[in-house]
C-alpha cells in the first residue's frame, strides 16, 4: 500500500503541527507522521501546563547555537508578536507571568487545540501511531524524492520535513530518530546533551538535601562569565529553579558555578553598619534578617560559620563568611538529564541548513525544523518560538519553490 503526498512531515509537536498550518494555508497537500497517541504531546507538558508559548523580547542573542548567526532570518520572518496575533485571533487568553514570559490562563491544550483547529481548517492529514523504520531518498526523480516506512506502509513525498525534536522528557516519546535520518543523509550533527535542567549534588554536599522545597533569589555566574538573576529552588537531588536552569546551558562538565546569595545586598559594607550600631547582636540574627533560617542553621551545624557577637567576627571569618553568602563555588556532579530537561542542547549542524527555508543544504527536499536543529533558547518561551519561527521559514520556502 502506497500514499503520496507532495510535502510530509515526521513529528506532530509545536513546529511540526505549526509548518503543517502553513503549508496547508498556502493550498499545499501535507501529511504528519508521529509515533505517539495524541499531538502537541511536550506543548501540553510545558509550563507547568500552561505553556510558557513565546515572550515578550525576543532576539538572536536569546539562542545559543554553534552557527550563532543561524536563526535571525526566521525569527525576523515569522515574530513573537506575529504569533501572539494568532493566539489573540483565537481569545486565548493568556498573562505575563515574569521577564516577558506569556503562558495561556487557561491551560495548554488551548494552543494544541488552536493548532489542530489550524490543520483541520487547511486539510492537513495527522497520522498518529506510526513508527518509522526506513527513509530512503528517490533518485532522479522530481514528484518523489523520498520514500518513507511507516508500520509496514509506504509513503512518498517530494518535500520531507524532520521536526522530531530532541531527547528531553523520553517518557513523552522523544527519540533519536531526527539526529539519525541527518546522518544517514551525511548531514553532521552536534553531540546532543540535556539542557534547561536541574544540577544534582556530590556527595560532599548531600547535607544539603535538608534544604529541599526552600528558594530564594540568586544570581548565578558560570566560568564564561555569563550570569542569570533568577530564583533558585533547593531539591532531594540538587538545585534547580529558573535561574540554574538558565545557567544549565552554559556550564560545562567539572566547572563550578558561583551563586550569590544576596545578590541585592552588599554583606560587608551591612555588618561594618551592625558592629558600630549593634555591636551585641549574634551573627545568627543578623543572617536570618536576610536569608532562610534553616540555610544559616546549616551552615552553623556544618561548621561552615560559628554563631558568635558580630563585634567579635574577625577579619578571616568574615571573608569566609562573604565568600560563602557572595561568592559560593557550587560545583554540580552533573545534571538530572532528559528525564527533566526543558529541551535538548546541540542537534542538526545548521551549517548545512538554509537559514532562509531550513532545508539541507546538500539534499535537495528535506528540511529540519524546531529543536531537532541545533538551536536552544534560554528559559521563558524562546524554545516555542523558534518552533514557530523556523517552521515558518520552511512552510514559506517550500511555498515560494512551488
Amino acid at each position: 500500500m502506497k500514499h503520496y503526498f507532495e510535502t510530509l512531515i515526521i513529528g506532530a509537536g509545536a513546529a511540526g503541527l505549526f509548518c503543517a498550518s502553513q503549508l496547508g494555508k498556502l493550498g499545499k497537500e501535507v501529511a504528519i507522521l508521529d509515533n505517539g497517541k495524541k499531538i502537541g504531546r511536550k506543548i501540553l507538558m510545558s509550563g507547568g501546563g500552561f505553556c510558557n508559548f513565546t515572550n515578550l523580547d525576543v532576539t538572536p542573542a536569546h539562542y545559543l547555537s554553534q552557527n550563532p548567526h543561524f536563526v535571525k532570518s526566521a525569527l525576523a520572518r515569522y515574530t513573537n508578536w506575529d504569533f501572539i496575533s494568532l493566539v489573540a485571533e483565537y481569545g486565548i487568553a493568556y498573562h505575563e507571568k515574569e521577564l516577558g514570559q506569556l503562558f495561556c490562563d487557561e491551560g495548554a491544550e488551548k494552543i494544541v487545540e488552536m493548532l489542530a483547529t489550524e490543520c483541520k481548517k487547511h486539510q492537513v492529514k495527522i497520522h498518529l501511531r506510526n513508527e518509522i523504520s526506513q527513509i530512503e531518498q528517490v533518485e532522479n526523480n522530481e514528484t518523489v524524492r523520498f520514500q518513507v516506512i511507516a508500520n509496514a506502509i509506504q509513503w512518498e513525498c517530494k518535500n520531507l520535513i524532520i521536526a522530531t525534536g530532541g531527547l528531553s522528557m523520553p517518557g513523552l516519546g522523544a527519540t533519536p530518530l531526527g539526529y539519525q535520518i541527518a546522518e544517514q543523509f551525511g548531514i553532521p550533527v552536534i553531540p546532543p546533551r540535556a539542557s534547561l535542567v536541574p544540577f544534582t549534588y556530590r556527595e560532599t554536599d548531600k547535607f544539603l538535601t535538608a534544604l529541599s522545597g526552600i528558594s530564594l533569589p540568586v544570581t548565578l555566574t558560570a566560568k564564561s562569565g555569563k550570569s542569570f538573576h533568577n530564583q533558585l529552588l533547593f531539591t532531594h537531588r540538587g538545585i534547580s529553579g529558573p535561574a540554574v536552569l538558565q545557567i544549565s546551558n552554559y556550564w560545562q562538565p567539572n566547572e563550578s558555578v558561583e551563586i550569590d546569595l544576596l545578590p541585592t545586598h552588599n554583606l560587608e559594607d551591612e555588618i561594618h553598619q551592625m558592629k558600630q550600631d549593634s555591636p551585641k547582636l549574634m551573627l545568627k540574627t543578623v543572617l536570618t534578617r536576610l536569608l532562610p533560617k534553616k540555610l544559616v542553621e546549616l551552615w552553623i551545624e556544618q561548621g561552615f560559620i560559628q554563631d558568635e557577637v558580630i563585634a567579635n567576627l574577625s577579619k578571616v571569618r568574615l571573608k569566609n563568611l562573604l565568600d560563602l553568602v557572595h561568592h559560593w563555588q557550587f560545583i554540580p556532579n552533573g545534571t538530572e538529564g532528559y528525564r527533566t530537561a526543558e529541551v535538548t542542547m546541540g542537534g542538526v549542524d545548521t551549517h548545512h541548513i538554509s537559514s532562509k527555508t531550513m532545508e539541507s543544504q546538500q539534499i535537495k527536499g528535506l528540511y529540519f525544523i524546531g529543536e531537532v536543529l541545533d538551536v536552544t533558547g534560554w528559559l521563558g518561551g524562546y524554545n516555542f518560538q523558534w518552533a514557530w519561527s523556523s517552521a515558518y521559514a520552511c512552510a514559506s520556502g517550500i511555498g515560494e519553490k512551488m
